[in-house]
């Protein structure tokens, strides 16, 4: 099939519609402004744009034919899952295509003997462990939204979820996917064994956030489900003990199966929305799941209540059926949207640190939190220090947004501080660019250019996101240079 060399110059939406009814059917592309709307962003909706167009391929054939001729005319595109980042990794650019890829829902084989499922990139986390559940098996990354996010945006993200803390995030849960490059090739990447040989492209690939390739199917490890799981919850009247408590908890060698902690807000608000029995007068709570055979988990709850006590827990909860083990977490994994009933709106970031910082650092954002008069609700996945701060502002007071976002790059660069990164599971997307810029340095930044180049020259493939451009990198650091580096005041007197 013959394709046209034009510009995107050139082209205009009812042109490139034209176009590709020569790779898909016409129910298969969007192009009217009431059909773009729904795809103006992601879950971070604080920033919204309308695709030049949209389409939703069925095949991995329609994938590549779509992509071959983006390339051949030089059009951006931007894949999208089911839209649930959070770090505007999914919005569209305004004069590029939107590859939806919610057709592709396939799970396409399970192997019990080797504990693996291969599927497509639209299907959904949850989907993955409901479909082997009758092999006493299961998916282990599970984050909030598992519900409604997706495996293909699993990968491009890295996501982890409130069990990552035992089992690993995306990454250490996938063998092998295809992607399909700018230009139309499918490459397999990993393999059918536990490892591979060469470089660690799979790794590569997974949290790369669309930018050197689209996912269309992937090989997940499955696990076998635990022969007995107890949970517990435990109460703080200062937010301290509560980090100080997981701290304890890991050094004694115990790895719970998942081990997080919500301060007040958090606990108020997603008590009032789905009733988990929290104690709404708790400075904090901490959740806390251990996991495996009867004897295991005997001997390691009997030792974290021990610890839980002697880091001030004021009592601790253990979940006495699988009933109320799931209200536990009910509240846990309804945090976000609760919060969203007792504010107009809120940013959600995403940052980690080292344990032994955490209750230095919520102190920290508490102050600085202060001076910018905006409330923040904390939820977050306390063993691993990956943070979710949930900043509290109404969009349709002028000047909260901009503030909202200048206290989250404050939160961010503070866990710049203490040794962490500006993203766990999340993202870069747009929202941080501007952080990367101080998390790494030039040469740095120019190695991950160079690995871009390397898989999509033109660079063609979510432009725009992720890693920022040297010079947008220089005229931030003209504005926060002292005596030669990247400086913030706001942070030094902590």
């Amino acid at each position: 099939m013959q394709m046209k060399q034009n510009s995107t110059k050139s082209i205009n939406r009812l042109q490139l519609h034209q176009q590709l009814l020569d790779i898909l059917p016409t129910e298969l592309i969007l192009y009217r402004e009431e059909d773009l709307r729904p795809y103006e962003c992601d879950a971070l909706s604080a920033y919204r744009q309308l695709p030049l167009i949209v389409v939703l391929p069925e095949t991995t054939k329609q994938i590549q034919k779509i992509l071959s001729f983006c390339n051949d005319i030089n059009l951006p595109v931007v894949a999208r899952g089911a839209g649930t980042g959070l770090s505007g990794g999914a919005l569209p650019n305004q004069q590029g295509l939107l590859l939806s890829l919610a057709k592709l829902t396939k799970i396409i084989s399970i192997d019990a003997d080797l504990r693996t499922a291969c599927v497509q990139p639209g299907v959904r986390n949850l989907a993955i462990s409901q479909a082997v559940e009758h092999l006493g098996l299961f998916y282990a990354p599970d984050p909030s939204s598992q519900i409604a996010c997706t495996i293909g945006g699993n990968v491009a993200e890295n996501s982890g979820g409130v069990h990552c803390l035992k089992y690993g995030l995306t990454v250490h849960n996938i063998q092998q996917i295809k992607i399909v490059t700018i230009a139309g090739e499918l490459i397999t990447i990993g393999g059918a064994g536990l490892d591979s040989s060469g470089y660690d492209l799979l790794a590569l690939m997974t949290g790369s956030e669309g930018m050197l390739g689209v996912i269309v199917e992937v090989s997940v490890k499955l696990l076998p489900k635990p022969e007995c799981t107890q949970t517990l919850l435990a109460p703080f009247d200062d937010i301290s003990k509560a980090g100080a408590a997981v701290a304890n908890i890991i050094s004694a060698g115990i790895i719970p199966a998942g081990l997080e902690m919500m301060d007040q807000l958090a606990i108020q608000a997603a008590e009032a929305f789905v009733h988990a029995g929290y104690p709404t007068d708790a400075a904090a709570i901490l959740l806390c799941e251990i996991d495996g055979s009867e004897l295991e988990v005997s001997a390691h709850t009997e030792a974290v209540c021990e610890l839980l006590k002697q880091s001030g827990a004021t009592e601790v909860r253990k979940a006495k059926d699988a009933q109320q083990r799931m209200t536990f977490w009910k509240g846990r994994k309804a945090a976000f949207p609760a919060v969203g009933r007792i504010s107009p709106d809120y940013y959600c970031m995403d940052g980690t640190i080292p344990r032994k910082s955490l209750a230095y650092v919520l102190q920290t954002m508490a102050e600085i939190a202060q001076q910018y008069e905006l409330a923040i609700a904390n939820v977050f996945h306390a063993g691993d220090g990956n943070l979710h701060p949930l900043i509290l502002y109404d969009a349709n007071v002028p000047g909260e947004l901009a503030r909202a976002e200048e206290l989250g790059a404050k939160i961010l660069q503070l866990c710049i501080k203490v040794g962490g990164t500006i993203t766990g599971e999340h993202g870069v997307g747009i929202e941080k660019l501007d952080q990367m810029c101080v998390q790494f340095e030039p040469v740095e930044l120019a190695q991950f250019h160079a690995v871009k180049a390397a898989f999509d020259p033109k660079a063609l493939l979510n432009p725009g996101k992720a890693v920022p451009s040297l010079h947008r990198c220089a005229e931030f650091g003209a504005m926060h240079v002292h005596n030669g580096k990247l400086s913030h005041p706001e942070l030094e007197r902590f």
